[in-house]
């Protein structure tokens, strides 16, 4: 099946928000001062992305793996996305949506409630989806639908990829369109392992916290100029 995408827009955007540390080395700054830079990056990406009618979202906040960071690191990390939550109605106000995927099973119990909480509240809203993968793996997530459905008693002739998809954390989400890594990393690292079989990749050497809505405008611009022909001729 052809697809040409010269006028379209990605309807489903992901974004892998690395270089948030070096960002911070760079200047002389702690770590976590790239952390709360990259946070309040996002807050704006994602406000332009519901400007230009991107439906979803998908932004990589804190990985499985990012547990093995030094506690002091994790703890920052953990109360920025605390000040975010609180922060939550915001976004309520822009008409944007919030979700979460990952295991949030391991999360501090007050981050939780607040997940919850801004789950409930910007559910009525319209425009943007945004989905924050936190404590999320793509690996882990294959490994809990597979687990799922055993328990579930799922015969094996019954198992099939929507069904598989359909027990991952981003159930009735689309696939990623457009899947964008800044930082000058070439990997997804375990970012949307099933979900990115046939998305567009983009990948540019500006650190996160500097990533702008123009560099966003010319990923989108390159995506529309691609050929997305999903295994057909």
């Amino acid at each position: 099946m052809e697809n040409n995408n010269q006028n379209n827009m990605p309807r489903h955007i992901a974004i892998i928000m690395d270089g948030n540390g070096r960002w911070a080395k760079k200047r002389g700054l702690p770590r976590n001062a790239g952390h709360a830079a990259g946070s309040k990056n996002f807050k704006e990406i994602a406000k332009y992305c519901n400007k230009i009618g991107i439906e979803h979202l998908t932004v990589y906040a804190f990985s499985t793996e990012n547990w093995r960071r030094p506690k002091s690191e994790v703890d920052g990390i953990m109360n920025i996305l605390r000040d975010y939550l609180k922060d939550s109605k915001n976004y309520i106000k822009e008409n944007i949506k919030l979700d979460f995927i990952g295991d949030r099973s391991v999360l501090p119990e007050d981050i939780k409630e607040l997940m919850i909480t801004a789950e409930n509240d910007s559910a009525n809203a319209t425009g943007l989806v945004c989905h924050l993968a936190i404590n999320y793996g793509g690996r882990d997530e294959i490994v809990n639908a597979v687990r799922a459905l055993i328990e579930k008693g799922t015969p094996k002739t019954e198992i099939t990829e929507q069904l598989i998809s359909d027990f991952l954390y981003t159930a009735n989400i689309p696939d990623p369109d457009l899947i964008i890594r800044p930082s000058g990393e070439y990997r997804l690292s375990n970012f949307l392992i099933w979900q990115s079989a046939y998305s567009e990749f983009w990948f540019s050497d500006i650190l996160w916290p500097d990533f702008k809505p123009k560099d966003l405008d010319k990923a989108i611009e390159d995506f529309k100029a691609r050929n997305r022909r999903f295994g057909g001729v």
